[in-house]
């Protein structure tokens, strides 16, 4: 719910745990420290703000702050004395400096994504709590290797920034399990089939709109020359919290067929606003996502909808399903990325389609550190499996069974990332279920 200065300064907001401004903001209101009793979100995106401050430390019960699309250079030195705040969110600022020692003690979340940060402070690897950083889209040359020491990290973007190397040690980090790292001079190219067509864009009419995700929209249209339907996916260009569209793109397209993924049909051309785009096989009706993002309190985890159930069957299916095209992708030097049950279509009898290629990565499978790469994604299968696994019934699967699928999961999050298994291996083990 969006909140007024008037109601803020005239008392009418006393009591309230979550505040948010969005009304030209140039300063930081003064009466928000009123709220100092109860306040635990505070929500200041989309003002004119570039300083807060050190006052907002009287704030000893704020949780979670948000300040995107303002106008801040420099981290604020402050919030490094908030007790309780976890939560830090200053996506699309203009922040070239973060210091030294400016990150609260209790810091999970972090969000600096589309900034112009050229480097990170060695004290990030005194954030031992740090879950989920989002650093895309800025300007970072290397990670310092303080940051080796985060290992409860689990989700991190770094796409789209000027890492000239993509350091090793980042994929030994033992709970990592959702990385992008592509669109960086160290990053690795492939060729691409250049064999696939395009298409012209007067060639479609667009009909309704399927859903837009952070990298662009996704419509229903009619082909005229060949007399079909079909989604088409208009990218926006535009750097996002997990990379760039173009990597989406080249992604897609690199990943080839699979049952389990939605067939590209071809790239568009003459876009009116000179726009990328996919024509992709429009999907049953039937097709359901598998989960739903995570929430604030969840931070890394899906979280599912309560009367969401499977039975031993249904998930062997999606588990083999998901393995072999995890599988394929890593045979052709994909990372996903985002390896989640929000980015899974299902239907009504366990088929699956995995999307959603926003955060997907190249690397080279005869480097050295492939053969961890494919065991970070291993440990995201594994909390996806785990994610289904609570939602099978007991009266749905034996004690035996359970303890079985208890096991491939322990496997998937061994903390020695080489010790883990790969994709292939997890089918393997599968087949004997």
């Amino acid at each position: 719910m969006l909140h007024t200065l008037e109601e803020l300064k005239s008392g009418q907001l006393v009591g309230l745990k979550t505040l948010k401004l969005a009304c030209g903001l140039k300063t930081f209101p003064a009466e928000i420290l009123e709220l100092a009793d109860t306040l635990e979100v505070l929500d200041l995106s989309d003002n004119h703000l570039s300083s807060i401050p050190n006052s907002i430390t009287e704030l000893k019960k704020l949780r979670i702050i948000f300040f995107a699309r303002n106008n801040f250079t420099a981290f604020p030195k402050g919030l490094a004395k908030c007790p309780e705040l976890n939560m830090v969110g200053f996506k699309s600022n203009q922040i070239t400096n973060v210091p030294e020692n400016v990150f609260p003690p209790k810091l999970n979340w972090l969000i600096l994504t589309d900034n112009k940060i050229t480097t990170l402070p060695k004290s990030i690897g005194d954030c031992k709590w740090l879950q989920k950083c989002a650093l895309a889209g800025n300007q970072i040359t290397e990670l310092p290797e303080e940051m080796a020491n985060c290992k409860n990290l689990e989700l991190l973007r770094i796409s789209a920034n000027n890492l000239k190397i993509i350091p090793q040690w980042l994929f030994n980090l033992p709970k990592l399990s959702w990385v992008a790292f592509g669109g960086n001079p160290g990053a690795h190219d492939i060729e691409i089939d250049t064999d696939l067509d395009s298409y012209a864009w007067q060639d479609f009419s667009i009909e309704t709109l399927l859903g837009e995700g952070a990298s662009g929209l996704i419509s229903k249209a009619k082909w005229h020359s060949q007399q079909d339907d079909v989604a088409i996916k208009i990218f926006k260009g535009d750097v996002t919290s997990d990379g760039l569209p173009d990597d989406e793109m080249s992604a897609s397209i690199a990943a080839g067929s699979h049952d389990s993924l939605i067939p590209i049909l071809g790239k568009l051309k003459d876009h009116p606003e000179d726009k990328s785009g996919l024509i992709m096989s429009l999907i049953a009706p039937s097709y359901i996502n598998l989960g739903n993002p995570p929430s604030m309190a969840s931070c890394t985890r899906d979280v599912f909808d309560e009367d969401t159930t499977f039975n031993d069957n249904e998930l062997l299916k999606i588990a083999k399903n998901i393995a072999s095209v995890s599988a394929q992708l890593h045979a052709r030097g994909i990372n996903h990325g985002d390896l989640y049950a929000h980015n899974i279509l299902v239907n009504d009898t366990a088929d699956c389609l995995l999307g959603d290629f926003g955060a997907a990565s190249f690397y080279d499978i005869y480097a050295n550190d492939a053969h961890a790469i494919e065991r970070v994604e291993v440990r995201a299968y594994g909390c996806l499996i785990e994610d289904l696994l609570n939602l099978v019934p007991e009266t749905q699967m034996d004690s035996k069974k359970r303890t079985t699928w208890e096991s491939l999961i322990s496997d998937c999050f061994l903390p020695e990332v080489q010790w883990r298994p790969n994709f292939i291996e997890i089918l393997e083990k599968l087949e004997r279920f």
